[in-house]
């Protein structure tokens, strides 16, 4: 049966298409980054700033978890994205079960192990002194909750693959209003402190697993779950994990850069560095929002249209997106750059903290305008299915750039070696995108004669 939303990828106006995509994407981010903002205020003001360190020491971990899930379905998508265009429902359906059978196998090995060596991964990421005890109980029950979560960032992506943005924008929105409506009553009422606000994380994913398990059995969808298509096909599975070891290297990388922070800044500023790049973190989930949005909205398009070999439209929605992504990301810069000071005071009154993450929020933030050309670059060669490429460009800021910036700065500059690291690798990275991206339009996206 073809599938009248996935068709229109490759007829509706690129400018209507990009925003048709982007804007349910960038309210699902907008929310889901909102609950993670939320959730730190309330755990701040609730718990004490310790806790919002805590959190901070845990999300590497069981996010990288999730990242399994995601990178499973980022890399299933961008063949299915392919095989729509191409009219190959067979094989779409084929990915998708597979994508089903790879998620669970593969989260369920990690946060068994993850488990099992709790004591020693938590000290790793920085969760040490008075952060360990808090950081132990967050990071226990929450992983139990994983899989769940993985399973949910598999199927949203596979989702927004068949041209159902509206559906992944709810897949993302139910998450997130439960776990700030749970985070109340388990630490305001309950007053369950550490605990409650894990199990309201918890909690969620599972409310999110259950919309996404029915929406596969819903109408709505082409992918039906099929327990005959959950046995592994070697192609399928080894392209699968070449496009989506791109996602899944670029959380390794994030992981591996939460453990250097929090453990520089804890050696540089103890518990307070910490809790100031916590806040500063949430606000990098938060605040660019829409050119993540933008850059999840860019991927179906430019798949299924590449998968046609419309490489006119594919040019068209790669300018569209920097230029929409660009004018976003100012405004963001604009924002940060005037009132960190206030955004600050909405996490905590520690007077130490409130005097430090404002400062450092500005240096993080500060060529916020051109990251899209980076993340759409890199974005873009995932799409169309160039492992290689798009998994050196996305590894090209964090692990090729950031991290050495990390290990020599901090030694010249102290605290602020760290907080200008992340501009100097936005701007190295950009540039080196751009090249390559520009290269690739010129040559492969060229009208042939």
């Amino acid at each position: 049966m073809k599938n009248s939303n996935s068709s229109n990828l490759g007829t509706e106006t690129i400018s209507k298409l990009l925003v048709k995509q982007a804007v349910p994407a960038s309210i699902g981010i907008l929310v889901m980054s909102l609950n993670i903002l939320v959730d730190t205020i309330f755990v701040g003001n609730w718990i004490g700033s310790v806790a919002i360190a805590a959190i901070n020491v845990v999300l590497p971990v069981s996010f990288f978890i999730a990242a399994l899930g995601m990178s499973i379905g980022v890399g299933g998508s961008s063949i299915i994205s392919r095989a729509l265009g191409e009219n190959n429902y067979k094989k779409a359906l084929r990915v998708f079960g597979n994508q089903i059978t790879l998620t669970l196998l593969f989260t369920i090995i990690f946060v068994v192990f993850g488990l099992f060596f709790v004591d020693n991964i938590i000290p790793a990421f920085g969760g040490k002194g008075d952060i360990f005890e808090p950081a132990k109980v967050y990071y226990t029950i929450v992983l139990y909750g994983v899989p769940f979560l993985a399973l949910c960032m598999m199927g949203n992506t596979v989702i927004r693959a068949e041209g159902n943005p509206k559906f992944a924008m709810y897949a993302m929105l139910i998450p997130s209003i439960g776990n700030l409506i749970l985070d109340v009553v388990f630490i305001k009422f309950l007053d369950l402190g550490m605990a409650g606000a894990a199990w309201a994380t918890t909690g969620s994913y599972l409310c999110c697993f259950m919309y996404i398990l029915w929406y596969f059995y819903s109408k709505y969808s082409t992918l039906k779950i099929q327990t005959n298509q959950f046995r592994l096909d070697t192609p399928i599975v080894k392209e699968i994990a070449s496009l989506g070891f791109v996602t899944l290297s670029r959380q390794a990388v994030v992981s591996v850069t939460y453990l250097f922070l929090n453990n520089i800044l804890y050696k540089l500023g103890g518990e307070t560095s910490v809790t100031a790049y916590a806040i500063v973190g949430r606000m990098l989930m938060f605040a660019l929002f829409p050119v993540y949005g933008i850059t999840q909205g860019f991927l179906p398009i430019a798949g299924f249209n590449y998968g046609a070999k419309n490489y006119k439209r594919v040019k068209e929605t790669i300018f569209t997106a920097i230029k929409y992504a660009v004018v976003l990301g100012t405004l963001v810069f604009i924002l940060l750059m005037v009132f960190p000071e206030f955004i600050t005071k909405l996490f905590t009154s520690d007077t130490e903290v409130l005097k430090e993450t404002p400062h450092a929020m500005r240096w993080v933030f500060a060529v916020t305008p051109i990251i899209a050309i980076q993340l759409i670059g890199a974005a873009y060669f995932q799409a169309i299915g160039k492992a290689t490429p798009a998994l050196l460009l996305t590894l090209t800021r964090q692990g090729f750039i950031f991290i050495p910036l990390l290990l020599v700065l901090p030694n010249m500059f102290g605290e602020l070696g760290v907080w200008i690291s992340f501009p100097i690798a936005d701007v190295l990275s950009t540039i080196i995108t751009a090249y390559f991206l520009y290269r690739e339009v010129k040559t492969n996206l060229a009208p042939k004669d």
